[in-house]
């Protein structure tokens, strides 16, 4: 198998990559960025896009992930055994625990917050990781609002469901407690 190498010469490679393969919005603006690099004879550009994988798909990923991080103030670039971009790690992280469910908060160190939400009816539920891919809030407070919002929308969109095996009632409405609760602290905090 031919070594992976990102060149002046990898022109109508890129063109058959894109052609031959199901791309992001974000992975087709990237191919586009590095044929501009070829066209204009940019060897260093296409040196900086090399150094994010060993073919173009972990370049693609990892350079995405790089810049989504650049929102939160996280500039390190370092990759896994695997040749993956290593995650940064949040700031000031902290899991508020709501019932069964939490609301997982940090800090980049622009100032930037992020949330994510780990959401539990009773059997059914959802997560996510907190990323550079989530949206980025400018404090602490302001992150929490948008994530007990979020997950208060979702807990009232399953009162009421004949499934009561996955989405438990009495879970519902102890995480809904829970929630005002966060809501009430967080308006007090704001008077003072």
């Amino acid at each position: 198998m031919e070594k992976f190498a990102l060149t002046l010469q990898s022109a109508q490679a890129i063109n058959d990559y894109v052609e031959d393969h199901w791309l992001m919005r974000y992975e087709k603006e990237l191919a586009a960025e590095i044929l501009a690099l070829i066209e204009k004879g940019d060897e260093e550009g296409l040196a900086w896009f090399s150094g994010f994988g060993e073919d173009y798909r972990r370049i693609f990923m990892n350079v995405h992930e790089y810049r989504e991080g650049l929102a939160f103030g996280f500039t390190e670039i370092a990759f896994n055994p695997s040749g993956w971009f290593t995650s940064p790690k949040f700031l000031e992280y902290e899991e508020v625990k709501l019932e069964a469910s939490s609301i997982r908060i940090g800090r980049g160190p622009n100032g930037r917050w992020a949330y994510a939400i780990s959401c539990n009816y009773g059997c059914a539920g959802h997560s996510g990781p907190l990323s550079v891919f989530c949206k980025a809030y400018p404090n602490r407070d302001t992150a929490l609002t948008a994530a007990l919002d979020d997950l208060k929308k979702d807990m009232l969109s399953k009162i009421g469901d004949a499934d009561r095996c996955n989405y438990h009632p009495d879970v519902i409405a102890k995480t809904l407690k829970a929630i005002t609760k966060q809501e009430i602290g967080l308006v007090q905090l704001t008077l003072f």
